[in-house]
């Protein structure tokens, strides 16, 4: 498995992304920087780490979604690529249109850091299928606008769909539904604000981040 991670001016946990990828997955992890053009080939998964893009000015994500290398990404997407947007990611991903939605400021208006308990809502994806429907786990948060926000006919719409993944278990940031993690339509792009990679062993507190990549990572051999 071939794993690609691009570095944004303001991101921080992009050495974690690949780290976890590194040990769960036992495969290559290329870095990318955020102004280049074009993805290396044979490319099997994609990941946006999460960290405060370009001072998050502007909106979060919203000039890290110009960056040169996210036509490459959407185009990558397209292709049907395995893409995970974590934190930062999924701001990305919401403002290049890849992902419904937008994240806004935390309903508290405070940064929320701690772990965050989920219900695990669709165990059908490609980023999922190592769980259990409706189990509960526990990822770390660290956010200021992970706040999910959507109309109502959107949010309608990929609940029936089965798009929402995770679910909050108790009250964060203030999202739409208590949304933590939504799909696009065709399934192969993943936003998130809860940080998986934060949780890959038992020395972190907790490995429940692990399987989401394990599920990947089972996926991609079956395909």
């Amino acid at each position: 498995m071939r794993s690609v991670v691009i570095t944004f001016p303001g991101s921080n946990c992009d050495r974690d992304m690949a780290v976890a990828l590194e040990q769960v997955t036992g495969g290559e992890v290329v870095r990318v920087w955020h102004g280049d053009a074009d993805l290396p080939g044979g490319l099997d998964f994609l990941a946006l780490p999460g960290g405060f893009s370009y001072g998050d000015y502007l909106r979060c994500g919203a000039m890290a979604a110009r960056s040169p290398i996210m036509r490459a990404v959407a185009d990558a997407a397209a292709r049907g690529v395995p893409v995970l947007g974590v934190c930062n990611g999924f701001q990305i991903l919401t403002e290049t249109g890849l992902l419904p939605g937008a994240l806004l400021r935390n309903a508290g208006l405070r940064f929320v850091c701690r772990d965050a308990r989920l219900t695990v809502e669709n165990t059908q994806s490609l980023f999922t299928a190592a769980y259990s429907a409706g189990e509960r786990i526990s990822l770390p948060v660290a956010h200021h606008d992970g706040n999910y926000f959507a109309d109502e006919a959107t949010l309608d719409r990929i609940e029936g769909e089965g798009r929402v993944v995770f679910r909050y278990a108790e009250q964060i940031n203030g999202s739409a539904r208590a949304i933590a993690g939504v799909l696009n339509e065709v399934g192969n792009v993943l936003g998130m604000m809860p940080h998986p990679e934060r949780a890959i062993e038992q020395a972190h507190g907790g490995s429940d981040g692990r399987r989401l990549f394990e599920s990947v990572l089972g996926a991609l051999a079956t395909a």
